[in-house]
This record gives C-alpha cells, sequence and structure tokens, in this order.
C-alpha cells in the first residue's frame, strides 16, 4: 500500500472515530436535564473532542447583554460574566456572530486587523500564571437566536487550530444551540429567567407553581416571600416574558386624574392595570399580564396617540390605584396664589431689621403661601426657586428656573418678605434671628404622597434677606441609555466603566447634570457581585444596592476623609461627588491604581481642560495617566417643544455656517447634505411649553478617553490645546460639535447650543 493511501486510510479511521465521539457527545448534550449539565458536567467530554486544553462555554444574559459562564468551585457554583463587546474575544463573538480563529492572541496587530477596537483581557493569565496562546470561538446559535458562546483555548500538539477544528467548532454550537432553544422550551412558565440566572432551580420554580395554586396566591408573591427572590430579578423575568419594560410603584409618578377619572377604581383593581403617566399624547399603562384582548379593551377605554405598556406586579398597581384615591393636606388647602395674597394685608413701611408685626396674624396665609410657592414649582418641573426681595420696588419677584433658564412666576408684597423667609427658615430648621449671614439647610416637604426635598440658601442682599432653593433630583437613576449620548460616546463610556480599576470623572458646572450620569453610570454596573461605596453631598439619588454616605464638612467629615474611610470597607467601585481639593484628588487617584474604579466629578469647562486643571493641582502626572480611563464633560440645552417646534428648509449660508463652525473637514460624518430635503427645527410656542417653544433639557458631551497617546501627553504635562487635539484625533468630539449634531437632529436649535458651551 502507498504511503499516499496508508495516510488517507488514517485520516478517514481518525474521522471516524471523531465521528464516533461527536455522537456520544451530541446524545449526553441531548439529553441533559438543564442547562447547568452543559456548563459543568459536559465540558471535559466536550474538550476531547478539539485536543484543546481549556473550554468555556457562555451563555447569553438578554436582559443585561452580557455573557456568562458558570463553572464549579468546590459545591458552590460560581459565574464570570462578559459584556457583549469588543473589550473580550468571546464578548466579540457574541456582538459580531462571527468565529475567530487567532494563533497569538497577544499579537495585537493581529487583533487590530480583525477588529481596531478587539483587545485580550490578560488578567487572568496574570492572576493564574497560565499563558494563552491560541484562541478558537464561536456563537451559539439556532434559527437566528442567539444563545451563547463556545471558546477552546491553546491545542495540545499543534502551534494553531485548523481548519477542520474551525468546522466541528460550528457544528458542535449549532448541537448547543438546540439543547439551549430546548431546555428554554422545556421551561415554558413566565419564570424561565430566574432558572437560566441560577436564581432559583427548576425543582425550587415547580413547587412555587403548585403552593401558588394551593394557597390561591400570586407566583410572584410566593418566590418573594419563600424563595427570597428580588423583585428586580421577578421585574426582569416578567420582562424578558412580554417584552415589555418592568416598572414598580414610586412616588414620582404623577398619577394624570384627568384620564383616570372616568375609570372605576375596583374595575381596575379586578382587571390589574392602571395608567400611571402621560406625556406627550401617549400614555402609560402599568399592567400584570397584557395580552390582545386586555390591550384592545384598555384602548377603548382611554383614548390617546400612542400607549406605552410597562409590566408591573398587581401589588405595585393597587398601590398606584390607591394613589388616586387620596388628596393631601396640601393639595386640599392651597388655593390659588391670588387668593392667599389677597388675605395678606400690604403695609406701605417695613423695616428689614425687624420681624414683621403681622407674622402672627398672618401665620395660616403665610404658612399656606410659602406651601404653594413650592407646589407651584414641583408641578411645573422647576429645578430652582428663587426669592428676590427689592426695597426699591416694594417687592419680591419669586421666580422659577425651569429646563435652565429663570421664568417669573409672582410677586409678592415686599412688607411680608421677612416672614415669608422666617417661615422657609422654620421649614429648613435655621436660625430665624440671624439675618446678617448666609444659612444652609434643607426641607422635606410631603406632597400628593411623595417627597420632595429642597436645598436652601438664605443670603441677606441689601434689599433685603434672598432665598434660593434646589429641588433636588428624582430618587431614581436615569438609564445611561436615556443620557442621550452619541454612538461613539455611548459605546466609549460603556467600555471605560466595564474597567476593572482607573479614574472616571464627570466634569462642567453647577446644574449640568453631572450627578445625574454618575447615577446613571453606577446604575449600569450595579450588580450583586459588585460592591459600591458613594460619598456625596447631599444625596440626591438613591439607588438599591449602593452604600450612599452625606459628607458632613461641619464635623471634619469630607470627601478625602471618607475614601480613606471606604479603602477599608472592602470596595470594587467608588463614587465621589467632587475632588475639590489635592487631597481628594490624590487619594482618589491611590485608590483607582490599587485596583478600585473611582468615579467623580470636577468643575470645569471641557474634558482636556480637566486634565491640565489635576495636574496644576500637583498631581503626580505618571501616576494621573496610569489611572485615567477618560474624562465625560456635560452641559445640557433646552430642547424644542415637540408640540409646537417649527421645520424649515435653511438657506445655504445657514448650513454652510453649521458646517464651518462643526469642521468642514468632519462635517461629512453627520451624514447630510444641503438639498430639497434638507430641514432643521425652530422654536414657536405652545400652551404645552409656556409659549416658551423649549420644553425639556437634553445632554450635550465630550468624552476624552485615556488612549495611549493622551497618557503621553499628560506625564509631559502638555499644554491643554495638544490634548485637545489628541483626543480629536482620538475621535472625540467637543460640546459644541455634539450640540451640533442634535441641531441637525431636530432636537434644539443653535442657540440654545452656544448658550451653554463656546
Amino acid at each position: 500500500m502507498k504511503k499516499e493511501e496508508i495516510i488517507k486510510v488514517q485520516e478517514l479511521e481518525k474521522k471516524l472515530q471523531y465521528n464516533e465521539r461527536l455522537k456520544a457527545v451530541t446524545n449526553k448534550i441531548n439529553s441533559v436535564s438543564n442547562i447547568d449539565e452543559i456548563f459543568i458536567r459536559l465540558t471535559n467530554d466536550i474538550l476531547s473532542l478539539f485536543d484543546a486544553e481549556r473550554i468555556t462555554i457562555y451563555a447569553i444574559d438578554p436582559m443585561r447583554n452580557e455573557l456568562f459562564s458558570k463553572h464549579l468551585v468546590g459545591a458552590e457554583i460560581k459565574r464570570i460574566r462578559l459584556p457583549i463587546s469588543a473589550t473580550s474575544l468571546a464578548g466579540y463573538v457574541a456582538y459580531t456572530l462571527e468565529t475567530i480563529n487567532i494563533p497569538d492572541v497577544y499579537d495585537t496587530a493581529t487583533l487590530k486587523a480583525i477588529n481596531p477596537r478587539l483587545t485580550f483581557d490578560n488578567s487572568w493569565d496574570k492572576k493564574t500564571g497560565y499563558v494563552t496562546k491560541q484562541v478558537l470561538a464561536t456563537p451559539i446559535r439556532f434559527e437566528n437566536r442567539l444563545f451563547g458562546v463556545i471558546q477552546f483555548i491553546n491545542k495540545k500538539e499543534e502551534e494553531t487550530f485548523s481548519k477542520d477544528d474551525e468546522m466541528n467548532i460550528v457544528e458542535i454550537a449549532r448541537i448547543l444551540g438546540i439543547a439551549f432553544r430546548n431546555q428554554s422550551k422545556m421551561l415554558s412558565t413566565r419564570f424561565n429567567y430566574l432558572v437560566m440566572q441560577n436564581i432559583i432551580t427548576e425543582e425550587e420554580l415547580k413547587r412555587a407553581i403548585i403552593a401558588a395554586r394551593e394557597r390561591k396566591k400570586d407566583i410572584e408573591t410566593i418566590l418573594m416571600e419563600e424563595f427570597k427572590v428580588q423583585k428586580k430579578d421577578i421585574g426582569s423575568a416578567l420582562s424578558q416574558s412580554y417584552g415589555f419594560k418592568f416598572v414598580e410603584y414610586s412616588e414620582k409618578y404623577f398619577i394624570p386624574r384627568d384620564i383616570a377619572k372616568g375609570l372605576n377604581v375596583n374595575y381596575l383593581k379586578n382587571a390589574h392595570w392602571v395608567p400611571i403617566s402621560s406625556t406627550g399624547g401617549k400614555v402609560i399603562i402599568a399592567i400584570d399580564s397584557p395580552n390582545d384582548m386586555k390591550i384592545s379593551e384598555i384602548k377603548s377605554l382611554i383614548k390617546a396617540d400612542d400607549y406605552e405598556f410597562n409590566i408591573a406586579l398587581k401589588d405595585d398597581i393597587n398601590k398606584f390605584i390607591n394613589s388616586l384615591e387620596k388628596e393631601t393636606d396640601y393639595t386640599k388647602s392651597t388655593t390659588s396664589v391670588s387668593d392667599i395674597l389677597n388675605e395678606l394685608e400690604v403695609r406701605e413701611e417695613d423695616d428689614i431689621d425687624k420681624t414683621d408685626s403681622n407674622l402672627d396674624e398672618n401665620a395660616g396665609a403665610i404658612v399656606r403661601l410659602a406651601n404653594k410657592i413650592v407646589v407651584d414649582a414641583y408641578e411645573l418641573g422647576a429645578s430652582d426657586i428663587h426669592l428676590e426681595p427689592s426695597k426699591l420696588k416694594k417687592k419680591v419677584d419669586v421666580r422659577y428656573r425651569i429646563d435652565g433658564a429663570c421664568m417669573r412666576h409672582i410677586e409678592v408684597p415686599y412688607s411680608h418678605n421677612s416672614a415669608l423667609v422666617s417661615r422657609l427658615k422654620i421649614m429648613s430648621n435655621l436660625d430665624i434671628s440671624e439675618r446678617r449671614l448666609p444659612q444652609d439647610g434643607k426641607i422635606k416637604f410631603t406632597y400628593k404622597d411623595r417627597q420632595i426635598e429642597l436645598r436652601v440658601a438664605t443670603l441677606p442682599t441689601v434689599g433685603g434677606e434672598a432665598v434660593v432653593m434646589r429641588i433636588l433630583a428624582a430618587s431614581e437613576p436615569m438609564p445611561i441609555t436615556g443620557l442621550m449620548l452619541s454612538e461613539r460616546n455611548l459605546r466609549e463610556l460603556r467600555d471605560i466603566i466595564s474597567k476593572p480599576y482607573g479614574l472616571v470623572l464627570v466634569v462642567g458646572p453647577t446644574g449640568s447634570g453631572k450627578t445625574t450620569t454618575l447615577h446613571s453610570v453606577l446604575g449600569h454596573i450595579n450588580v450583586p457581585e459588585t460592591k459600591i461605596w458613594t460619598a456625596e453631598d447631599p444625596v440626591e439619588i438613591t439607588q438599591y444596592g449602593l452604600c450612599q454616605v452625606e459628607v458632613k464638612p461641619k464635623i471634619k467629615f469630607d470627601f478625602a476623609r471618607a475614601m480613606r474611610a471606604f479603602l477599608r470597607a472592602d470596595p470594587d467601585v467608588i463614587m465621589v461627588g467632587e475632588m475639590r481639593d489635592h487631597e481628594t484628588a490624590s487619594t482618589g487617584i491611590e485608590a483607582s491604581l490599587t485596583g478600585h474604579l473611582v468615579l467623580s466629578t470636577l468643575h470645569t469647562n471641557s474634558a482636556p481642560e480637566t486634565v491640565t486643571r489635576l495636574i496644576d493641582m500637583g498631581l503626580d502626572p505618571f501616576n494621573f495617566a496610569d489611572a485615567l480611563l477618560g474624562v465625560l464633560a456635560q452641559r445640557l440645552v433646552r430642547t424644542l417643544c415637540k408640540d409646537c417646534k417649527i421645520p424649515y428648509h435653511p438657506e445655504k449660508e445657514e448650513f454652510e455656517e453649521l458646517a464651518s463652525v462643526y469642521g468642514v473637514e468632519l462635517f461629512d460624518e453627520l451624514g447630510v447634505v444641503y438639498d430639497d430635503r434638507f430641514t432643521l427645527y425652530k422654536a414657536k410656542g405652545c400652551v404645552k411649553c409656556n409659549n416658551t417653544g423649549y420644553r425639556g433639557r437634553a445632554g450635550i458631551h465630550e468624552l476624552l478617553v485615556g488612549t495611549i497617546p493622551i497618557k503621553k501627553l499628560i506625564q509631559k504635562k502638555a499644554l491643554m490645546e495638544h490634548i485637545r487635539e489628541q483626543a480629536l484625533k482620538d475621535g472625540m468630539r467637543t460640546l459644541f460639535q455634539d450640540g451640533i449634531t442634535k441641531v441637525v437632529q431636530g432636537l434644539t436649535d443653535v442657540q440654545q447650543v452656544r448658550r451653554v458651551c463656546m
């Protein structure tokens, strides 16, 4: 027999042996009773088919847009999680749905040839001493649905995985895809997500279903009370099952009584749905189990331009319904401002150095006036309330800042300024006898079953005591996708906050939304596996899962001291409200260099300027360069009212001016050309926007990423202009450029962008 024939016979025998082993492994895969058996018990069988050193099978968590794998450590099942992005090889495979065969994962050129953003995370190699060389990975799919990724590491006898290995891994992935699909079909209840995520076992879910049936209770109640499943996990399961957003009862929802008033409360409780919000012609409905018949019935009862259905538990729906029946003392007792002012006796003379003699006899009206000023501000969506006395004009202007612009609301007789200020001081627990020095305090105010918290500052002016009250932000974080970041900024921000350690800064002036952005970022990375500490002044937004501390400078408990305490409290992530001084900044950098992700804010005008400001503070440029992951600068611009904004076709000169201020060489990236279809929008004014033409605000951003060239410039203490030039080369777009993008998208106009940035 010839040598070639012998080789062919050997290859045929090898293929037959492989097919026999593949058949045996396939039978084992198809006979598993749950997904955990694939993760833990079958990996060695699959590994033997490929002559590789290691194997990892990942499944997809669609609610978090992540991959996860399970492995046995002693008797406990541990998980590994990866983002679906180019920050890991498996994440890249899930993101692109491509097979990768990399002969050397440390060859940066090879990775960049596949994708410029593709990187290999060698932290596991450093930790264990194991050396990863070759990687072969492919997506696990069935009928165009992604279930996970299978990945092999290091070929034992050869320097790379072969073309046969590539074909074989695709076949194994196909078999696994069928198994994953079958397991998901077997778990046919609304709560299969809980089993897939190892929150409860399949047996526990069956017991919960039986218990709910026997006791005539909701399965959700049984799962929470007896199996200690968290409400947010049940919400994730229901959200995935129905394809709708999950919502919990919160006082932040303003129930549209004009829509709900025609609905019978008993009917709503029996039908388990309720309208919870109404904006711009769209009604948001909380419902426990949506189906076509119920949705059609709701639409017949409530007429709206658009509908959004959210999943909610029955108990939360009942709380929403109960809030419809309640009216608070403020709602009942507070009449119009003009009625209250008519009760107040206006005196021509007033001495600001004396307590108002009419305070006692007019106390009822003063109390109602103070309440009404706060309530009106809350109802109008104001962020700040200004009481501005004028001795010259004998009046006190009450102005509200709405969507970033101040507007006059009412005028109060000057003779009652001291009485009104005294009332606000009493509400804030301040000293009413001290009128010569500024004071700071807080008001906690209940209105329509919800808490309104105000930060109060009183200041002595030549016209009398002025008061500024900041209505603190909503108590829940905004999702990171709601920040209106550009595609590049959102991608890069997600990338840098997924890093295990480093420094991320959010910068901008007071009132630019820095705290909101930081809490959105924390909400994105807030998982049970991560310990997060925050130091804030004050705590405006609260999140479950965060350990939040409010600093108290009066007792010398400042940001620097809080951070030093956090480092002894086993943190993964630290958020510090502001880096005000060298001590706080240097402590933050030390923390970021010792394995912690540190987030903070700074009052600077731009991202490149932040870098030079911190170096000017006296920070070590080498440590700072090593620590820096990114700087996000932001502003808030008023957005055009959706109900009245006017489309128009601009002149060629206006188009060219937009291109000029954006940068002619870069303007093409916006994908717009000047033709008859090119449209911009301008403000008009209507009842809904108080005839201003603007309603709401949107963020504009610039994100400087700590790339290697940027780090080198920091180490050299380069000028801000040089850092800015390099950041632009790296893909950063300035605040103004991002603003122009939102002008082209029709969200705002150039005048509003010019108001907030240069």
